[in-house]
């Protein structure tokens, strides 16, 4: 007997009545190109973003994400960020560049944490794990620049990496 997939119905400040399916397990069945190196409920215990990416959409995702998450009511905060430093470009950019796709208004990590629980959307799917895969030369451009584990060493890099669920702290 086939599971019955769990639907999400979104309610928060960037989507009203927005809907998807769980297909797949948390954090199970990814694309084999697909390695994240952090977990949502990881990179938000870490600092990410100056704590203001998922302030009103907690409902939809696992309470135990936020246990310890770095969160700012007030505003962006970049000094919540692992590496204290601002290492994000507006949202405004982010749709210019078109890199905003209409399933997940605020980007990449809202894609992730969404991947992760266990939606997909095939050709979303293959174009943001193609953007990850791009963020890998900045990790290259620290091992060829940086002393192993000099965590002052491009430090905004470094942040930037641990956006996108690379483990930037081991490099």
């Amino acid at each position: 007997m086939t599971k019955k997939p769990r639907t999400v119905v979104v309610n928060d400040r960037m989507q009203r009545g927005y809907t998807y399916a769980l297909v797949a397990a948390t954090g199970r069945s990814f694309d084999a190109a697909f390695e994240p190196e952090l977990t949502p409920k990881q990179m938000l215990a870490l600092g990410v973003f100056g704590g203001k990416y998922m302030t009103d959409c907690r409902d939809e995702f696992p309470a135990s994400w936020f246990a310890r998450a770095k969160l700012s009511p007030d505003g962006r905060d970049p000094s919540l960020n692992f590496f204290g430093v601002d290492a994000s470009q507006p949202l405004s950019e982010w749709r210019r560049k078109g890199w905003i796709h209409p399933d997940d208004p605020r980007g990449w990590f809202q894609w992730y944490c969404r991947y992760y629980l266990g939606r997909r959307i095939p050709q979303e799917d293959q174009r943001q794990i193609a953007r990850w895969k791009a963020i890998r030369r900045h990790a290259a451009q620290i091992r060829q620049h940086c002393d192993p584990g000099d965590l002052f060493c491009r430090k905004r890099q470094r942040q930037a990496l641990l956006h996108w669920a690379y483990d930037s702290r081991k490099i």
